[in-house]
């Protein structure tokens, strides 16, 4: 394994670190070194099958604190292995592929944007990285059965985009992040006890009800600070799909030639324009476990309790899967009779590899396509000039976006 600290390689490339290194050294698979920690990064369908088995690498302990003290919260299902991951990711799966369960909050999602977007044009402009995350904190904050008042909506939404903003870096945003985290943990878990002392604070069957009387594993009630976290995971990463609508707004401004097809809302080509915005623009660079034993992939020793990654950026654009991948094509998720391509389950990995119902990939993909097809569709209809501004993406920022936020001045 590599001796050399690859840390503030990783401060200055960010995306690119893992991408630029495998490219110098001719392999997909490199040892490396981070925090101090024997690393070995990995990339491809074999990997993230590897990657994903349970014999290979495990997830407890893994996550750094700085991480699950901002985005997924201590004691959250992302931390867990074995039966007690399988039991508490029942429960989201349960939420999101009970009747109507999706269908129902992307309607309360659209409907939140039609009533912003008839605003939009009574303002100067808008940022759409920031109307986006409002209209979708307070659409899934309903769906989840929180009673937020109108005005309480955008400071959600800036607590729930600080968590996600500021996982992976030092400094204010780092801090911000912690900041926001705390304040609505303490407020989820207050509605918690409130549901376990018989308060109706929450409608029966909603995701506050489910998860306050959710049992884990052990038989026992979550702790209300840990069902608050998991309450988060759901909130948090459904508002952060924002991300892709801004990327939605970046891609219609440099490749309008898509916009008619777009706005045609066309389920198909909506699908595929999701997966192709989720493949092309960085979100989550890798994700990665520990060893439980020591084992091999590719030739490489992976010593016992050292770290593996597998490098999601750097898959969703090796030439081997996807030809020209840093071109923008929705086109390449279509079959030749017009519907959305088959995806191998370790293709395509924006939010992770495998089956969603029993390994560590998002249950919440399904949600995020289908939330973005829709969002995306009424984003190309909308009647906008693009105001000189900054669309750059910086590579070395994680998580990325484009500068500007996409600034948009809806006629």
């Amino acid at each position: 394994m590599a001796r050399l600290e690859n840390g503030p390689q990783l401060l200055t490339k960010g995306y690119g670190w893992l991408p630029d290194k495998r490219r110098r050294l001719g392999r997909r698979t490199v040892p490396t070194r981070l925090g101090g920690l024997k690393v070995l990064a990995i990339e491809g369908p074999e990997a993230a099958r590897f990657l994903y088995d349970e014999d290979h690498v495990r997830r407890a302990q893994a996550i750094p604190e700085p991480v699950q003290g901002t985005l997924f919260g201590k004691g959250a299902v992302h931390t867990l292995d074995g039966e007690m991951h399988r039991v508490r990711k029942a429960m989201f799966i349960g939420l999101l592929m009970r009747e109507d369960g999706i269908d129902s909050l992307v309607r309360q999602a659209t409907s939140a944007w039609d009533r912003a977007a008839a605003e939009w044009p009574r303002r100067p402009r808008i940022v759409l990285w920031e109307e986006s995350a409002t209209v979708i904190a307070g659409a899934v904050a309903r769906w989840a059965g929180v009673a937020v008042p109108d005005d309480e909506v955008p400071g959600l939404a800036r607590d729930l985009v600080a968590m996600v903003d500021g996982f992976a870096t030092g400094g204010p945003r780092h801090w911000r992040a912690r900041r926001a985290r705390g304040r609505r943990e303490a407020w989820l878990a207050q509605l918690v006890t409130e549901v376990r002392e018989g308060r109706p604070v929450a409608p029966a069957g909603s995701a506050v009800d489910v998860v306050a009387r959710h049992t884990d594993a052990d038989g026992e009630l979550l702790d209300p600070r840990v069902a608050a976290v998991e309450l988060l995971n759901i909130i948090r990463p459904t508002t952060a799909v924002a991300w892709f609508v801004a990327y939605s707004g970046h891609a219609l401004i440099r490749w309008p030639q898509y916009r008619e097809r777009l706005a045609s809302g066309d389920p198909a080509f909506a699908e595929a324009w999701a997966h192709e915005v989720r493949r092309y623009y960085p979100f989550a660079p890798f994700i990665g476990g520990r060893a439980p034993q020591e084992t091999e992939f590719d030739g490489e020793r992976i010593p016992k309790n050292s770290m593996v990654l597998l490098d999601l950026y750097g898959q969703n654009h090796d030439a081997d899967l996807w030809p020209d991948p840093y071109e923008f094509r929705p086109e390449r998720f279509l079959a030749p009779d017009g519907a959305t391509r088959e995806i191998g389950a370790y293709e395509l990995v924006p939010q992770g590899g495998g089956d969603p119902h029993t390994n560590h990939r998002c249950p919440g993909e399904q949600l995020t396509v289908s939330l973005l097809s829709a969002l995306a569709v009424r984003l190309a209809r909308l009647q906008f000039d693009v105001p000189e501004q900054d669309l750059r993406i910086a590579l070395h920022r994680i998580p990325a976006r484009p500068a500007s936020g996409v600034v948009l001045a809806v006629r």
